[in-house]
């Protein structure tokens, strides 16, 4: 049964319910908990995260409270590695969603231009080199944002279906993610298994991948269902479906709600 999704935008940062319609989303689908994440502020690009922090705030705790016979309501927050920190929230998921490379940060969930552009600006395009210095910083979020859930562990695969930019199977790929899995694994925080690059046909599967799954179950690691949702119809996208798929391959869903 589908208890709660902690990984959901709304219109103070760039998704496009509102909080309450989101909220009576989640009533209507049977919730016990909806966790709201905003993208928390990030000072060198504020063209998705949350600039009215304060707002975003009061209307969550005025929810909490006027649906608080129907449904628990969390007021979180999605911090990025460069951002800025958010000691109010209930609780957070910890995100890549830049890297730096050289003087330059590199969005990584903007567009596959973007990222052939850094991979020939600084490495020849070599866009494998930008997978490496990527999961490197995967790999310090915990040390460093001592987040609550590991977001979308595999990011820089967001446009790389059917191996667009690089080779999934590549040692250095392949090692560069297993070294990051290694170092989070250390601090027993779940991996969200993450449905919103599915819903906005970014992805045929979730994040992290089928074989990042395998590896990450095998080492003992938990994880929970999350449908990083920006739109209250997309609210706990395909959870039955994509459960089924994590357990098929090993994984442990964390009851965290």
């Amino acid at each position: 049964m589908i208890k709660g999704d902690l990984h959901v935008h709304t219109n103070y940062c760039d998704g496009k319910s509102s909080a309450e319609e989101t909220v009576l989303k989640a009533i209507k689908l049977g919730l016990s908990v909806i966790g709201f994440s905003g993208h928390g502020y990030t000072p060198f690009d504020t063209s998705y995260c949350m600039t009215r922090t304060e707002s975003y705030r009061e209307e969550i705790s005025a929810l909490s409270e006027k649906y608080k016979d129907r449904i628990k309501i969390l007021c979180g927050v999605e911090r990025d590695l460069f951002g800025e920190e958010c000691p109010w929230a209930d609780f957070t998921i910890g995100s890549v969603h830049y890297m730096k490379v050289e003087d330059e940060l590199v969005d990584v969930d903007e567009s596959p231009e973007k990222l052939l552009a850094a991979a020939k600006k600084y490495f020849d395009g070599d866009v494998l080199s930008l997978c490496e210095i990527y999961f490197d910083e995967v790999g310090s979020v915990a040390e460093k944002l001592h987040p609550d859930i590991i977001g979308h562990f595999d990011l820089i695969s967001k446009f790389n279906e059917d191996g667009a930019l690089f080779d999934e199977d590549s040692p250095r790929y392949i090692n560069a993610w297993k070294k990051a899995v290694d170092k989070l694994l250390a601090a027993d925080i779940p991996f969200e298994i993450n449905t919103g690059a599915i819903c906005r046909r970014y992805r045929s599967v979730p994040y992290p991948s089928g074989d990042q799954v395998k590896y990450i179950a095998s080492k003992g690691g938990r994880f929970i269902l999350t449908s990083d949702c920006h739109f209250a119809d997309n609210l706990c996208f395909e959870f039955p479906k994509w459960e089924k798929w994590a357990k098929e391959l090993g994984a442990r869903i964390t009851d965290i709600f």
